[in-house]
């Protein structure tokens, strides 16, 4: 006989709906991905990728219907257009997909956290041990073709050293220079970098074939916003004497026919902001220069504001799916004095 699981959690169940929307919508970039790559190499690393979105949302599928859940909309073949001419380079793609294991490393090692139910940590744990094999297998190809960009140099440390003053903790002074950067900062303002380079790109190119002039004006200001923090975390970097790092060739085709429905691209876009505000809160946490912190706050505020924005065009169109809640008493209340 059976073992009787006990019930999901609220952040179990938060847990397996975000990860099937997320994964529905990799099947289908991943799969457009799929038709126009031409690299020997790189393509395994896309394929590996699409087959992992795949089998996930498989087994989502089967642990809804066990859980007698409704299962997520999410994104479908609806939601590609595999006739679209290609629109990335084989660089973007294999840059999209270093980016994305990264915020999967992320999001699966929270969800198991947050999970008790043994299946459904297990779930996470191999998709953790799925999406780490990935970045890894991508990122040796990245490094052998000279595509993945580095973290900065620093010299060594010869000694171990102890912060001697609160001047330390300060990123602003009149009439003293500021402190160097620390390892730890330099590492998070390359990230930022990073993530907004590929960010910009992937605004450009929803820009660039949306047919809707609202949509289009909103990708072209998620873009503008992203170079804005590139320039920003770049500065910062030269200042310190430190090389901001180069990108390498991630590009996009003139194509102007869209591969996807402009509800997932604005989901897309909503997606990495949501994941941007969390970059800048860990970094806020990390960095000591108290310039560095203000600046991740104020930034994290323009990016919530604008993810508010797609977010409000999303309801407009009814795109935006509404993750499962808890009852509305008062509602039910209502609802029943209406119908007696």
């Amino acid at each position: 006989m059976a073992e009787k699981l006990p019930k999901l959690t609220s952040a179990e169940i938060a847990s397996i709906w975000t990860a099937y929307v997320n994964d529905s919508m990799s099947k289908c970039i991943l799969g457009y991905f799929l038709k126009d790559i031409e690299d020997d190499e790189i393509r395994p690393i896309v394929q590996y990728a699409y087959d992992i979105s795949s089998a996930h949302i498989e087994k989502l599928t089967h642990l809804f219907q066990g859980e007698q859940l409704p299962l997520p909309i999410g994104f479908t073949n609806e939601d590609v257009n595999m006739n679209a001419p290609r629109l990335y380079t084989d660089s973007f793609m294999l840059a999209y997909i270093g980016q994305i294991t990264r915020a999967g490393l992320l999001a699966y090692s929270g969800f198991i956290a947050m999970s008790a139910r043994k299946d459904i940590r297990t779930y996470f744990i191999e998709a953790l041990k799925e999406v780490s094999n990935l970045y890894d297998t991508g990122a040796d190809v990245s490094l052998s073709k000279g595509l993945f960009v580095r973290a900065p140099h620093v010299a060594y440390p010869t000694t171990i050293d102890f912060v001697d003053s609160k001047k330390y903790l300060s990123g602003f002074s009149l009439f003293s220079k500021q402190r160097p950067l620390n390892t730890m900062e330099i590492a998070y303002l390359y990230m930022n970098v990073q993530t907004n380079v590929i960010g910009a790109k992937l605004a450009l190119s929803f820009a660039q074939t949306s047919q809707s002039e609202e949509i289009q004006k909103w990708m072209f200001r998620g873009k503008d916003i992203s170079q804005k923090h590139v320039d920003l975390f770049t500065k910062t970097l030269i200042d310190n004497n430190i090389n901001s790092p180069v990108s390498s060739d991630v590009s996009i085709t003139d194509s102007t026919i869209a591969p996807f429905s402009d509800k997932l691209m604005l989901f897309h876009m909503d997606l990495l902001s949501t994941l941007g505000t969390g970059n800048y809160a860990t970094a806020a946490a990390a960095s000591q220069r108290s310039d560095l912190i203000l600046n991740y706050e104020r930034l994290s505020i323009e990016i919530a504001q604008y993810a508010k924005s797609g977010a409000d065009i999303m309801i407009q169109n009814g795109w935006l799916e509404q993750p499962p809640g808890t009852l509305d008493k008062k509602q039910l209340v209502k609802d029943k004095n209406r119908n007696s």
